[in-house]
């Protein structure tokens, strides 16, 4: 089968964006989207026709785009995703951006990230902070397994610290120049069901209690004690979540600066805690 009459066949069967067809193709191919646009008219072997569609039925089930070819991108480096952790949104990327900002003028700082999944964020600051140090923490011994392969990949294993227990526990007598969490922040009763796509993500990295609130909640009795002298506390929420979490931390850590940051939509994403 020609390559045009297989992406059009899973339009009509599969109804799949076109977009996604064609990338689903040149995963399965093992070339560039161009490649694919450029040569609608190959010849395709029988295996990549039945991987293609084994790929596109999983898609139109509503299984993330990320997990079916296994990677998503994130601050322009490719992560191995998959249903063990959450797929990295770019929407955590202006945490990235504000976090390097802070941390500019700190020779070898020392990064905390806490409810590290695939490792996004602190493999991401790893590789962009030459000297820093990032010790990483997750509940889940799988989501830690994802995170490990992410280091080693990016060639950061070595500054990468994996570490699995609750929040902070594992992490008790330590001092971070920045601390960043991107904790479970959905509300039980608002979780997607399937087949939206959100539902194929783990709970334990999405439920974050009856008011989107609770693993934060937590966080912030040990935060303070966390931070080193003018080191900073980086949390990320919904934007719906925003006015509560800013209510939460100025009742934990009164008298902080706290600064509420924007996504790359515009919208309240996450705030940045200082203490004076």
């Amino acid at each position: 089968m020609r390559a045009d009459e297989l992406l059009q066949a899973l339009l009509r069967d599969e109804r799949l964006d076109a977009g996604e067809a064609e990338m689903l193709l040149a995963h399965v191919c093992g070339r560039a989207r161009s490649w694919v646009r450029a040569h609608d008219d190959a010849e395709l072997a029988p295996e990549i026709c039945m991987a293609m569609r084994a790929l596109a039925a999983r898609r139109a089930a509503g299984e993330p785009f990320a997990y079916v070819v296994g990677s998503a991108g994130f601050y322009g480096r490719e992560f191995l995703v998959d249903a063990r952790v959450l797929v990295p949104r770019p929407e955590t990327e202006h945490l990235i951006d504000d976090a390097r900002a802070f941390l500019r003028e700190r020779a070898a700082p020392r990064i905390a990230d806490i409810g590290t999944g695939s490792g996004a964020i602190a493999c991401t600051l790893a590789a962009e902070i030459a000297q820093a140090q990032v010790d990483a923490v997750d509940l889940s011994g799988d989501a830690l397994d994802v995170a490990r392969e992410n280091a080693a990949r990016l060639g950061v294993a070595d500054r990468v610290h994996l570490f699995r227990g609750d929040l902070l526990q594992p992490l008790a007598g330590r001092r971070y120049d920045a601390i960043l969490a991107n904790l479970p922040y959905v509300p039980t009763a608002a979780i997607s069901a399937a087949p939206d796509p959100v539902s194929f993500e783990p709970r334990l990295a999405l439920d974050g209690g009856p008011d989107g609130l609770a693993c934060y909640r937590r966080l912030l009795v040990a935060a303070p004690d966390a931070l080193a002298p003018h080191g900073a506390l980086y949390l990320e929420a919904a934007p719906p979540l925003m006015e509560g979490l800013r209510a939460l931390v100025a009742e934990r850590m009164p008298g902080a600066e706290v600064r509420v940051e924007h996504d790359y939509g515009g919208r309240e994403r996450f705030v940045r805690i200082v203490p004076r």
